[in-house]
Order: C-alpha cells, then sequence, then structure tokens
C-alpha cells in the first residue's frame, strides 16, 4: 500500500508519532513499510521470520525486507515484540505496540477492509480438482468396506476388523479434505481481504476457507465419526448399519453452496457436543488451576537458583531444570542464531 507524503505524515502524528527527523527521508510517494518503520527506534534490529518462514529483516530501524504479521507482532508469538522488550524496556515497548495498534486502526479507517462473499470464489480448475479429491475418498472408503465385507482388510495389531475399518475410513477422509485445503492454497487465487486475514494469521487460516468454498468435511464425535443414533444409524432416514460417508456425517459440500438437510442435522450434533464439552470442561480445568497455584504459592527461587518452599526444602536444584526465564525466551527456547546475525549484522 502506498500514501503521498502529507497522507503519510497524517497517519503517523494521528498515533502519537512527532518526531520530525522521521519524517524527513519521506519523499513524495511513501510505501506502508516506510510509515511502520517510523514507530521502530532508529538504532533496531530485528532478523525473523513470517508466518509464511519468509525472513524479516529490520536494520537501523528500517524494516528492508518481508512483511509484519501474526508471527512478528501476534498473541501467541511476536517475536519483534520480545525483540523490543529486550532492546528497549517493557515501558517504551508497549508505548511502540500501541502506535501500532493505533496505526492499524487508522489505515483501515482511512483505506478500508472489507470482506464479501465473493472473497470465496473459486476459479472452475480449482473447483474441479477439489471435488474430484472429494469423489476419490468416496471411492477409496467403498473399497476399504467391500474389503473389510470379504475379510480381506488385515485389521491393526491389538484392533478388531470392524475398529480397523473406522479407523482408516476417518484418514482417508480427513485426509482428503486436508488435501482440498492444500488445493486451495496451492492455486493462484485473487488476493482480497479473506485471504489476506488467512495470510497474515489475523483471523482464520486456509482450513476454514477451504471449509468455506468446497469441502466442510468430516463431522468428529468424541474423536470417532458418528455413530450414536436411531436404531444404529444417526437418522432414520438411513438404513440399519449403514457405514458409507454420508450416513457417518462427512460434509462433502461447502458452507457456500449449501448443506442439504442431513448434512445439516449432522453438523448440529457435533456442534452442540463441542458446546456442551466446552461448557463442562472449563469449570474443571478452573478449578484444577485454582488448587494447583493454592499449592505451589509458597514456592520461591532462591539466590543460589534453586527452587524451594516455605521450609527451604529444595524443590528443584535448578529452575525449571534449565535455568531459563520464560518471559526472555521464545517458547523456552534461546535463538542463538538470530541472536548471532543481529549482533553481527548480517
Amino acid at each position: 500500500m502506498k500514501f503521498t507524503r502529507a497522507e503519510a505524515i497524517q497517519l503517523l502524528m494521528s498515533v502519537g508519532v512527532n518526531e520530525i527527523n522521521r519524517f524527513q527521508k519521506f519523499k513524495k510517494v511513501v510505501e506502508g513499510r516506510e510509515i511502520f518503520s517510523a514507530l521502530l527506534p532508529e538504532d533496531f534490529e530485528y532478523v525473523g521470520f513470517s508466518k509464511g518462514k519468509n525472513p524479516v529483516v529490520i536494520k537501523k530501524g528500517m524494516l528492508m525486507e518481508g512483511i509484519i504479521d501474526q508471527a512478528s507482532i501476534g498473541q501467541e508469538k511476536g517475536d519483534l515484540v520480545r525483540s523490543l522488550f529486550a532492546k528497549i524496556g517493557s515501558n517504551k515497548s508497549l508505548g511502540i505496540l500501541g502506535k501500532m495498534f493505533r496505526l492499524g486502526i487508522a489505515v483501515l479507517l482511512y483505506n478500508g477492509f472489507t470482506t464479501s462473499i465473493s472473497d470465496t470464489d473459486l476459479p472452475k480448475e480449482v473447483s474441479d480438482k477439489c471435488k474430484e479429491t472429494i469423489y476419490n475418498a468416496e471411492r477409496r472408503v467403498t473399497q476399504l468396506i467391500e474389503q473389510a465385507d470379504k475379510k480381506e482388510l488385515e485389521p491393526l495389531p491389538g484392533l478388531s476388523l470392524e475398529a480397523t475399518l473406522e479407523i482408516k475410513i476417518m484418514e482417508v477422509l480427513n485426509k482428503a479434505r486436508s488435501r482440498v485445503g492444500e488445493i486451495i492454497q496451492e492455486s493462484d487465487l485473487v488476493l482480497n481481504s479473506t485471504i489476506i486475514m488467512a495470510l497474515s494469521g489475523a483471523r482464520g487460516n486456509f482450513l476454514n476457507l477451504s471449509m468455506m468454498t468446497a469441502c466442510v468435511g468430516q463431522q468428529s464425535w468424541r474423536g470417532r465419526r458418528i455413530e450414536i443414533g436411531y436404531k444404529n444409524r444417526p437418522l432414520a432416514i438411513f438404513p440399519k448399519g449403514d457405514i458409507s460417508p454420508r450416513a457417518r456425517g462427512f460434509i462433502k459440500r461447502g458452507y457456500k453452496e449449501g448443506l442439504n438437510p442431513e448434512e445439516f442435522f449432522m453438523h448440529a450434533m457435533t456442534g452442540r457436543d463441542s458446546l456442551m464439552d466446552l461448557a463442562l470442561r472449563t469449570p474443571k480445568s478452573g478449578y484444577l488451576y485454582r488448587r494447583l497455584s493454592s499449592a505451589l504459592q509458597d514456592l520461591r527461587v532462591e539466590y543460589d537458583n534453586t527452587v524451594r518452599d516455605a521450609n527451604q526444602n529444595i524443590v528443584q536444584f535448578l529452575y525449571g531444570e534449565d535455568g531459563l526465564d520464560v518471559s526472555k525466551t521464545e517458547g523456552g527456547k534461546l535463538n542463538i542464531n538470530r541472536i548471532i546475525r543481529e549482533v553481527v549484522g548480517e
């Protein structure tokens, strides 16, 4: 995205960037990376990777290469934010993070960001590939059922023939949905707002996109296909003992095309089960956390790096068994290669 010099300065001043020296480098046309770089300290160095594993390089406070996405400033990873905290401390880093947030809102208000139903339109060749993948998966499931009926299917170790058949059917159907997502991701789709959200990690992913456009996939009931229902069948419209994908919760359409009545019921069954599971599990995990925090509240790290209780009994000879402060690491690990690249400047 590009802006005029006046628009870039107005955007930055609206989020609290008032240093005139940051604007002197701007030309008549200013790119988005230059505007973002104006938020960073002038001596800041950073080397990392984006969500798509592409390099992100910042030299002397200027974004030289890559894009800023979930991997750099996201809630879970946020490698760029971690580097800022290590470089300039928490107070200044929080100020910069707040400016990033306000800058994003200002750009959205200026340019707009709207999703529409047409964002999920697939080219005919991509749609045909997805349908072919689903068709081949259904044929493979039919072959597995025929092999099981003829006792030609070899049971997995420790499992019966019926359990083996269910596992193999689930595997085939899940692979089909994953493959549909890969086909959509590999295809050269028009870059629109919905795809930008999935690529950046702001909301959703290509699996959600494939469910909207091509195939919702197998509905899972506590890790298995839907089995319970009306006398050995999930719904009364199916024959007793029918184990075909359609009769056990496989939805081969996408949300955009629409679900037929039996697919809608299957989807509602697993959706309600997930809601009940969440509602019942939340208080249990909360109470367990409360009990655990109460039991560990008297533990502390002493000056000799041991973890001791209130009676000075040693619980750990080294904090965390590795002595690393989790708040100052990346997922509990030190990225030595990135630290060397930042120091050396390569």
